[in-house]
């Protein structure tokens, strides 16, 4: 190797060197240490002794009651991610792109406003308003004229995940909004003059044009939908309290969260912790590999 090679070499590795440690340190090492550790019996209470026993800690988990929860749950959160923020941010992109609304600047800030909030602030936001006696509870006692009217919805196993997908509505929908805004302002307005000429309508503009041309940010959007739906935490964690509404409300990172370190019953804890946060990011994976096989399927044929 010649001398100038080796310094451009040692340029390299001076750039890349210090992102990859910590890389390795903060991201790689734990992933594989959590793999690790779902493969054992890990006790922290014996001094950390451990044994190897494969796939035991999730054969338990297979056959937790509150593990199918949790993924029901969590799959309910997809749902209202994939099928509820997208969509809406969507069309709300489109109205702003084609200065639908007036005041198009204020519209978007408000829409947007969530995303600058912390997420324990809106959740707790949230749980005052759905509390059974908090401002909705109020003013349902004031539309049905009844004193003793409570707001219900999230005292329930079957109704509290109601509430809760409206919140999540709410927070990412102007998310998503500015990410097809952004594209949107990319596409050629001749293809929608042209589409305009030829007599379609708004709706027809954004199905037949706007849909297609937008499909490979749709499928991104999905993808980041479907990764952030199976690792949320704060807001159920935040709009819920301790005990049976949140075991109610329950979605598999809280259920990692109190297995590994609010069970001090289970001297497995940790392993078994490990093992929920594999199904996760297992999960995750094969519910994005879906949602791209959806998009190629359904996708116009790219021409040649």
């Amino acid at each position: 190797m010649r001398t100038r090679d080796r310094k451009l070499l040692w340029v390299f590795f001076g750039f890349v060197g210090p992102g990859l440690l910590l890389y390795l340190f903060i991201v790689a090492y734990p992933m594989i240490y959590s793999v690790w550790l779902s493969f054992t019996d890990f006790n922290p209470n014996k001094g950390g002794d451990w044994n190897f026993v494969g796939l035991r800690q999730y054969a338990v988990m297979l056959q937790d009651p509150l593990f199918w929860h949790a993924l029901k749950n969590n799959l309910i959160v997809v749902a209202v991610s994939a099928f509820g923020q997208i969509p809406i941010g969507f069309v709300l992109a489109f109205i702003l792109y084609r200065k639908m609304v007036k005041a198009p600047g204020f519209f978007q800030a408000m829409v947007f406003l969530p995303q600058f909030l912390s997420t324990i602030v809106i959740g707790l936001l949230w749980k005052r308003m759905f509390a059974a006696n908090g401002p909705i509870a109020q003013l349902l006692q004031f539309i049905q004229q009844d004193p003793d009217a409570q707001f219900t919805l999230m005292l329930e196993r079957s109704t509290v995940m109601i509430p809760i997908a409206f919140a999540l509505i709410w927070i990412y929908t102007g998310f998503y909004m500015v990410i097809f805004l952004a594209n949107l302002q990319k596409i050629d307005t001749n293809m929608i003059e042209a589409a305009k000429i030829d007599g379609a309508s708004e709706p027809q503009v954004f199905m037949k044009v706007i849909v297609p041309i937008l499909s490979g940010t749709i499928l991104v959007s999905t993808i980041l939908a479907i990764a952030g739906s199976l690792k949320g935490f704060e807001l159920i964690f935040s709009m819920t309290t301790q005990g049976l509404q949140r075991n109610n409300a329950m979605v598999l990172p809280i259920f990692m969260y109190q297995t590994a370190f609010q069970d001090y019953s289970n001297p497995v804890r940790f392993a078994y912790g490990a093992a929920i946060s594999n199904a996760i990011v297992i999960i995750s994976v094969v519910l994005i590999i879906i949602s791209n096989w959806v998009s190629k399927r359904f996708s116009p044929p790219e021409d040649n």
